[in-house]
């Protein structure tokens, strides 16, 4: 007859054995990528493969490093990542604030449309965008990514700064005015210190998102001067022969910066996800 320890210990090896087989599937991946850019373009289809190779070589990332058309590509994403984090936090911060405090006619109606433009793939939109960029002259530059880029980063930042104001006392408003202040002073001096965990969450995801896009970050530039780190891998695909240890150095280099900020965040990324689930 199974015991209940028996059962518990069971299960217990089953859940660990989930981790470590769902661990590898991931970071394999990832530790192939790592092995593979500190080889040789020779060694990459060697034959059997290894993942430790004998000729240990920095070459890829000297390419990289040295070349100042490839760290153009680095500039271009931190500008407009950075760029895209900032305004979408800011116009974000003032709508959920606006959406947790206030009601005003169509509310509802605005909030299904900022919803519905989640569930629309992006790539049905790249010829509009296209047009409309290119008539406004923001082809090719950063100016058209950042506004490009914030179309698909503002709902969900909307929604969990929405969902994340919505935790928070209305006292909190009242006792500021009630002392005199406005609904701008209770947003800046009381909401905004105490939201910081939920502001955290949400500038962490919308920076990897603009990081990360590729799509209109190919399709709204025309010079490599403008392009961003994943054009930059691609780019490095020729005619004849493709550069992997040099994709995967641009690679490893490229996923260091988002690696970063969710290692320094990663308490108040957590906190800020969760405490914005509580209550929509």
């Amino acid at each position: 007859m199974v015991t209940i320890r028996t059962k518990r210990a069971l299960a217990k090896t089953g859940v660990l054995t989930g981790l470590v087989l769902g661990a590898l599937f991931a970071g394999l991946p990832v530790l192939w990528m790592l092995s593979t850019s500190f080889k040789s373009n020779g060694e990459v289809f060697q034959n059997p493969p290894q993942l430790i190779t004998d000729a240990f070589s920095l070459d890829a990332y000297r390419e990289i490093l040295g070349n100042a058309a490839q760290l153009r590509f680095f500039l271009n994403s931190y500008v407009v990542a950075f760029a895209v984090t900032v305004l979408t936090l800011l116009v974000a911060l003032l709508a959920g604030y606006a959406f947790s405090r206030f009601r005003f006619p169509f509310q509802r109606t605005i909030n299904a449309v900022i919803v519905s433009v989640q569930v629309v793939p992006p790539i049905t939109l790249v010829i509009p965008y296209f047009g409309l960029v290119v008539g406004l002259g923001l082809y090719n530059t950063y100016l058209g990514l950042i506004l490009t880029h914030m179309v698909f980063t503002l709902p969900y930042a909307i929604i969990m700064i929405t969902a994340y104001l919505n935790t928070l006392p209305r006292e909190l408003d009242e006792s500021v005015k009630i002392d005199g202040g406005t609904s701008w002073t209770a947003l800046w001096r009381v909401l905004v210190p105490i939201s910081v965990p939920g502001l955290i969450a949400v500038g962490v995801y919308t920076f990897m998102i603009s990081w990360n896009e590729y799509l209109f970050a190919l399709t709204l530039t025309r010079t490599d001067d403008m392009r961003t780190v994943p054009i930059g891998i691609q780019l490095l695909m020729g005619q004849h022969s493709y550069e992997w240890n040099q994709m995967m150095a641009m690679s490893i280099l490229g996923s260091v910066p988002v690696l970063l900020l969710f290692l320094l965040f990663q308490r108040r990324f957590i906190g800020g996800l969760t405490a914005g689930a509580v209550k929509a």
